[in-house]
């Protein structure tokens, strides 16, 4: 773990000297320790870090529910579920047509589906961190489209386990989904009306105290919504959205951020450790296509949600570019596929189109502004300028 820290650190650190983002040097720190790459091995078995690299993933969505206030789902409802919905619509749909396309099966198409309609919760959190703009206008947006895609995502894999797996009966399926649906559904009342009991609970002017206690429920919540059947990751999002709107909201805010910042490396590390780059060659075509379709895809949403909240060019690009990120829903349904016994292309294709996504998009965000120009908006505003 030691080395995991100093490695990530240690190559963050020379990458910033050249202006490169830390979420992909932490994945290429992983990579180049890991068992599937020659030379020194650091971590033999990925699986040595996997409960830290979980809490490293809840801890950024826990932020991330902590920056997103009741207030904005209340007055911002409607737009946020116009925007999610079309960002899913373009991005899950253009992902079943490719998965259909690849002629790799129809349950291998509704793997790439998910694959390539849903971003990564934890590297959107951590390149708007980055950036600075979590209090930008655009970035409300950014974070309904995430909820949205959350809330899709826990319902989807609900829907899909059964389906890849071979359920016995559509009575097995309905039960799945319909626990899933009612966990969410608990955690929506409780961030809707049980703020101020909960607020009461956490109400403590020792530190320590509420940091066990902060610490203790987003886990606590988390693990309890994988038992049923809903992803870790929307749990602790619900659980910051509520003690973010309570009184101990804005400490809990400051004292979370080193937690985030330690644990997220190591998600992102042990991420690269599940990276074998040997079998990248073998789907270096579909990647590719993969990676323009999501592109393409993406830069259509972000026009699209410009036009729902009547943005200009620069926010719709940032809009675009920081949801481009695909990452942990993937690779949980790369272990679904791989333990369904599906097409033994997915795992490789997975890694790969992750890694590059991982790679481009926080580039692509740092540089939101070129994206603009290209944008119909973008040209007719410097069309007019001239």
């Amino acid at each position: 773990m030691g080395g995991a820290f100093v490695a990530a650190a240690v190559l963050a650190r020379l990458g910033s000297r050249i202006g490169l983002p830390t979420i992909p040097l932490f994945i290429l720190a992983g990579i180049l320790l890991g068992p599937h790459t020659p030379g020194y091995v650091l971590v033999e078995d990925p699986h040595e870090l996997g409960m830290l690299s979980a809490l490293g993933l809840v801890l950024l969505l826990f932020y991330l529910g902590l920056e997103f206030h009741i207030d904005d789902l209340k007055s911002g409802g409607r737009k946020m579920a116009a925007a999610g919905g079309a960002y899913l619509a373009l991005n899950v749909g253009a992902g079943l047509a490719f998965g259909f396309g690849l002629g790799w099966g129809t349950e291998e198409a509704l793997v790439l589906a998910g694959v390539l309609g849903i971003s990564s919760s934890a590297i959107v959190t951590k390149v708007l961190v980055d950036l600075g703009r979590i209090n930008n206008p655009e970035t409300r947006p950014i974070l309904g489209i995430i909820v949205v895609e959350d809330v899709f995502l826990a319902l989807y894999l609900a829907a899909l386990q059964p389906v890849i797996s071979g359920a016995d009966s559509l009575g097995s399926m309905a039960w799945d989904f319909g626990k899933a649906f009612g966990f969410l559904l608990l955690l929506a009342v409780a961030a809707r009306w049980g703020t101020g009991a909960v607020g009461r609970m956490f109400a403590t002017k020792d530190d320590e105290l509420l940091v066990i206690s902060f610490l203790g429920a987003a886990v606590l919540v988390a693990g309890v919504a994988e038992k049923f059947g809903v992803a870790d990751a929307i749990a602790a999002f619900m659980v910051g959205l509520i003690l973010g709107n309570t009184g101990s909201g804005e400490r809990i805010r400051d004292m979370v951020h080193p937690l985030r910042d330690a644990f997220a490396a190591i998600f992102f590390f042990a991420f690269g450790l599940s990276i074998d780059p040997g079998d990248l060659p073998t789907v270096v075509r579909p990647v590719v296509i993969a990676v323009l379709v999501t592109v393409s895809m993406n830069l259509l949403a972000g026009l699209l949600t410009g036009r729902i909240y009547r943005f200009g060019p620069e926010p719709s690009a940032n809009v675009a570019t920081t949801l481009l990120a695909r990452g942990e829903f993937a690779l949980i349904l790369a272990t679904m596929a791989a333990g369904a016994g599906l097409d033994e292309r997915l795992s490789p294709f997975i890694a790969g189109y992750v890694l590059v996504l991982a790679v481009i998009a926080p580039l692509a965000a740092g540089r939101a502004h070129w994206t603009a120009r290209i944008l119909p908006a973008g040209r007719a505003r410097t069309g007019a300028e001239a």
